[in-house]
């Protein structure tokens, strides 16, 4: 059985997780209380980091790579376009969310006023958590931009990119951090995203002591 050590509202751990639903790869979900390092954790990854997938005998981190192992093994249905521009877009778009998104946005936020709390290190500091509600508008006009001439954010086919932004909105989303209203296209693409099969065990997720808000779960918000 394939085994993913994952976080709820990571979003790189969400990352695999609708990867693999998408594929339709089963895989039993352990929770990892990373931040503990523990012995036996850091043996499966030193690095010290979620998500960590147990697969074919192989024990692989970094959620990019994992994605791009999952896509090379099942390369059906497609996440990376066959062309070597627009399979250049979507990495780009990757590292976009998973890099300045995450340090902008998502760092300010999911992990100021969850994370610190299930680590047991502190409050939230408000100036953090005020830069990410500035931050977080820029990237929802930037997606709004890239959506006003795409179908999806990488092109005319949804690909590993719109799963890397739906991650990180979604876990935003949990603790009510996304301003739908904004922007209807980025409305429209994350209610036709959230609708997929593979998205329904990331809106079951639930974080104890941090209930979602009702629409989060809502295919018609």
């Amino acid at each position: 059985m394939n085994r993913l050590f994952h976080v709820p509202l990571s979003p790189f751990c969400r990352k695999v997780r609708l990867s693999l639903a998408e594929k339709k790869i089963e895989v039993e979900l352990v929770e990892e209380r990373y931040w503990e390092q523990s012995a036996e954790f850091l043996g499966r990854n030193p690095a010290g980091k979620v998500p960590v997938l147990k697969m074919n005998g192989l024990t692989l981190a970094e959620s990019a790579a994992i994605c791009e192992y999952i896509e090379e093994i099942q390369p059906t249905p497609a996440l990376m376009p066959s062309e070597p521009k627009a399979r250049y877009e979507v990495r780009r778009l990757v590292s976009w969310f998973d890099d300045k998104f995450h340090h902008e946005v998502t760092s300010k936020l999911l992990y100021e006023r969850v994370n610190k709390k299930i680590m047991g290190q502190g409050y939230p500091e408000s100036r953090n958590v005020k830069a990410g509600a500035k931050a977080i508008k820029y990237h929802l006009d930037y997606m709004g931009w890239l959506l006003d001439q795409r179908r999806w954010l990488a092109g005319d086919v949804m690909t590993l990119a719109d799963f890397a932004a739906a991650a990180h909105l979604s876990a935003l989303d949990y603790i009510s951090d996304v301003d739908w209203n904004r922007n209807s296209v980025v409305r429209d693409w994350y209610a036709k995203i959230k609708s997929r099969p593979a998205f329904r065990a990331i809106l079951a997720d639930q974080v104890s002591g941090f209930p979602p808000p009702p629409h989060y779960a809502d295919l018609d918000f």
